[in-house]
């Protein structure tokens, strides 16, 4: 009788953003793209033929002529398209998981066939019998696209061992530059280096990390599969102002808006929150510019996922925090004491939400996760605020927003 070894298949992205701006302008499958930070600020993803040219976190305004001088084209940020992109990916793969039998690379092939036709997004393919194999498989998968096709299996002896000698130890999962360092010393070099060094070896000069990494290079299995992630504790929301504010009024709809997006994400994972912090602060680096920030602890009357009430006594901080004559660049809303439902213990006479703030919740979430974000909104939301980060290279929400769909015209 023989033991069925577990097997890892680790499915990624090749260069998602960027991926997802191709996927609705095919004329650039073969252009290089970047795509910007808030208020198109810095480069925060890249191209694979991009890389070659930019780094990571440049400034844009820095970088314009060289973007012009190599045909390189930018776009702002659309995270809800990227997030809408995300759900229908994973989306595929949970459908296709169950038919998964013997045939390992013929199913990975499969699985990047369907998600390249039903989204327009390629991805890399790594299959193997750890998770740090399967990772370094993804990668291969990727690097050497034009002789892999995307899909890689390590299950075979033969194509781990060529993979392990043929990969610098620095492109290991977990192997940062540092440790690249240390290790090179020692003449570690290649993954194939680190999986032959005795892993007692390894615990002793670094960490247990760097031990079960060696070890799942030589193809012993120690990362379990990630468990759900538990509730988040806090809940954030801030983002930088497109232009400095002076008045009050547009800072109480940049935090009634940012405590919108808060409360989604809390009735997401169905928690409750009881206090919330609201900030706001000037910009801090501009020598010629007064400098102010302050912040505001409020307490609800009841545990609540009620975006009524938390705008409310979101705004009504902004009153107590706002001084005239500055210039204000941020504002920032914290969601804090978060629970679940029946997790709180107040006394027999406290006051709780009601069963009508929840029907009511419910029916807003099921109405903008039909129809898009923000269709129904509170009316302190603006639809286009004057305040909104600068987007200037943005495209259409080809997939979020029902007047921005994909138009196709027959000829």
């Amino acid at each position: 009788m023989t033991t069925r070894e577990p097997v890892f298949a680790l499915i990624d992205c090749n260069s998602f953003y960027a991926s997802c701006e191709r996927v609705f302008r095919p004329d650039l499958a073969k252009t290089p793209i970047v795509v910007l930070s808030n208020n198109d600020g810095c480069v925060i993803a890249r191209s694979y033929d991009a890389k070659p040219l930019v780094k990571m976190g440049q400034p844009y305004f820095q970088i314009k002529d060289l973007l012009r001088r190599y045909g390189i084209v930018a776009f702002s940020s659309n995270y809800a398209l990227y997030g809408d992109m995300s759900e229908r990916v994973m989306t595929i793969i949970e459908s296709m998981v169950p038919a998964l039998e013997v045939y390992l690379s013929a199913f990975g092939r499969q699985m990047r066939s369907a998600l390249l036709k039903r989204t327009g997004i390629p991805v890399g393919v790594g299959i193997a019998r750890t998770k740090t194999l399967a990772k370094l498989a993804n990668h291969t998968a990727k690097r050497l696209l034009d002789i892999t096709g995307g899909v890689v299996n390590l299950c075979d002896p033969f194509k781990r061992d060529w993979t392990l000698r043929n990969t610098d130890v620095g492109e290991v999962w977990g192997i940062g530059k540092r440790m690249k360092a240390h290790l090179e010393v020692m003449g570690i070099k290649t993954a194939m280096d680190l999986a032959k060094v005795d892993p007692t070896m390894l615990r002793q000069k670094f960490s247990v990390v760097i031990e079960k990494t060696g070890r799942e290079l030589a193809g012993t299995s120690c990362l379990e599969l990630g468990e759900a992630d538990p509730p988040k504790q806090e809940i954030c929301c801030s983002r930088m102002f497109g232009t400095r504010l002076t008045q009050i009024e547009p800072i109480k709809e940049a935090v009634a808006t940012y405590t919108q997006r808060a409360a989604e994400k809390l009735r997401a994972q169905n928690s409750l929150c009881k206090k919330i912090r609201v900030s706001i602060r000037t910009g801090m680096f501009n020598p010629e510019e007064a400098k102010y920030a302050n912040g505001a602890l409020v307490e609800l009357p009841y545990p609540t996922n009620d975006v009524r009430l938390m705008t409310k006594a979101a705004t009504e901080a902004v009153n107590r925090l706002f001084r005239p004559g500055f210039k204000y660049s941020k504002a920032e809303v914290l969601l804090m004491d978060l629970r679940q439902p029946g997790e709180f213990t107040d006394d027999l006479f406290a006051h709780s939400q009601p069963v009508m703030a929840d029907k009511v919740m419910s029916v807003l979430d099921e109405i903008n996760g039909r129809w898009g974000k923000e269709v129904v909104r509170l009316a302190s939301v603006p639809a286009a605020p004057g305040w909104a980060m600068r987007r200037d290279l943005m495209i259409q929400s080809y997939t979020t927003k029902v007047d921005q769909l994909w138009t196709v015209r027959a000829t």
